[in-house]
């Protein structure tokens, strides 16, 4: 066998191993009981060491090396992958084996007390949890940066989207920064006078039956995936067995469901990857920054448009509403009403990017030690009212209402509203070039949409990187010309 073919071997099995991981952090998260946490802990921990004595085995490199010498007998994808494959080992090698060990095992306990804390407020419970998870992030950020010769935190957020680092990102969050408080008053100043009826109440179960007739109207394959409940929604498993979670509340139906259509969107990009590329780097998601731009296409840009609730008013009115038809108008209202809140995860899309600011500047801030963890709550706090105008009423509230940094994930937050501005330029060229794209989706048939998505994004995976991609799918950069044009016309005009 060539040195390449060794490769794809090698990453066949990193791949197979990896889902296997995804598949019990996704039992973790839903069935396993509590008893459960100190073994699964031990074995995603073992998993962690063997995928990366996998990878950083030092016949890797030298195979790496003999398959550079052959790229000649190898086609753009063979190339582009080994490229991927160089990048994953880079990353890999920088970090040794103890620290990946510890890494894992310091995550899963920290997001076992994170479980307790959150509802009880118990910021020092966490703390006492996060701090040496932290430094131990440090130190995997510190030997990023000096393996990729990049700054620190450049080398967490690369590792969630390659090809994204603070110099992209900090001219867009400025240019957002400085056009949204301004544009926030205008929209609450139209909104004020606005009719908007209360929240659809309906039961868990019944919610959770019109979610899975949403699920299929957008495509997603129930032989091949489901639907569980989660403290915190979110998209795993594995190539071909996706499982979605999500959570509901009684009280709004539509918030429950809105959570559903965007965890369908992470599903449908995971179903459209290329299937003889699986396992591969190259055949694997682009980056979690582009991964969002798929969920935030459809929950924001195409369902909560009044298209999509024209389709949706029937159907909530048999499911919800023992038959009788919603007001889709009065659902798009609901459905566009800004209103500045405490909860990223409830936030609308204008006051949205603000969330993911503020977790940004502490995650610099943190990587570079230039804030201590006691130090989280008043500075969350503080930057909070300064961008939305209201400080949260506790830390359930605040900093501990989101699982990321529990699980040691610092660098992925701005992958969210990096994501907002790649899917509202996708959206917008998909429009353009798909003429009945709207007419189909008031109908319900999303085939035209997915259709254009798994031409320009989905089958094309990590053949190029996701800002490569982004510009060669619509013709033009990432940029936030796109995304406040979409916000002027869905909220002013």
């Amino acid at each position: 066998m060539s040195a390449y073919g060794t490769l794809e071997a090698r990453f066949r099995r990193l791949g197979l191993l990896g889902g296997a991981a995804s598949m019990l952090h996704w039992d973790w998260a839903t069935m396993m009981p509590p008893g459960g946490a100190e073994p699964r802990a031990a074995q995603l921990a073992e998993l962690a060491l063997i995928r990366h004595e996998l990878l950083t085995d030092a016949r890797v490199c030298d195979l790496l090396d003999e398959a550079e010498a052959e790229a000649d007998t190898l086609d753009d994808w063979q190339r582009t992958n080994l490229t991927r494959m160089w990048r994953r080992w880079r990353e890999a090698a920088a970090l040794p084996a103890d620290l990946v060990q510890a890494l894992s095992e310091a995550s899963s306990h920290c997001e076992m007390v994170w479980r307790e804390a959150r509802p009880a407020s118990d910021f020092p419970a966490f703390a006492a949890a996060f701090a040496p998870l932290l430094g131990l992030v440090r130190e995997k950020a510190a030997a990023l940066g000096q393996a990729l010769d990049c700054a620190p935190y450049d080398g967490l957020v690369g590792s969630h989207e390659p090809g994204l680092s603070c110099a992209t990102i900090d001219p867009l969050f400025d240019d957002l920064a400085s056009f949204l408080p301004e544009f926030l008053g205008r929209v609450r100043e139209a909104q004020a006078d606005s009719d908007v009826p209360p929240p659809v109440s309906a039961p868990t179960d019944a919610q959770q039956a019109l979610a899975r007739r949403l699920m299929t109207a957008l495509g997603f394959d129930f032989d091949h995936g489901r639907l569980d409940v989660s403290l915190h929604p979110f998209c795993g498993g594995s190539a071909g067995d996706i499982r979605i979670t999500t959570r509901y509340d009684e009280a709004d139906a539509l918030s429950g469901l809105m959570g559903v259509l965007h965890e369908t969107g992470h599903a449908l990009y995971e179903a459209g990857l290329p299937k003889e590329w699986r396992y591969q780097p190259v055949g694997q998601a682009g980056g979690m920054a582009l991964h969002e731009s798929q969920s935030l296409l459809i929950e924001m840009q195409a369902c909560r448009s009044r298209h999509f609730m024209r389709f949706l008013a029937p159907l909530l009115g048999q499911y919800l509403n023992g038959g009788d038809s919603a007001d889709a108008e009065a659902l798009y209202r609901q459905a566009i009403r800004v209103e500045p809140g405490t909860i990223r995860v409830d936030a609308d899309e204008v006051t949205y990017p603000a969330h993911i600011m503020l977790r940004y500047r502490l995650e610099r801030a943190l990587i570079a030690d230039d804030l201590a963890v006691d130090e989280i709550p008043g500075a969350w706090a503080d930057i909070h009212e300064a961008l939305l105008g209201l400080r949260p009423d506790n830390d359930a509230q605040g900093c501990l209402q989101d699982i990321h940094w529990s699980v040691g994930e610092l660098g992925y937050f701005p992958s969210y509203t990096i994501g907002a501005l790649m899917a509202a330029q996708f959206f917008d060229a998909a429009v353009r070039e798909v003429p009945a794209l709207w007419p189909a989706i008031e109908r319900g048939d999303f085939s035209p949409l997915f259709g254009w998505l798994r031409a320009n994004v989905h089958g094309l995976a990590s053949r190029y990187e996701g800002p490569v991609l982004l510009e060669r799918a619509t013709g033009a950069p990432l940029g936030t010309g796109v995304f406040k044009a979409h916000l002027q016309r869905r909220y002013l005009n």
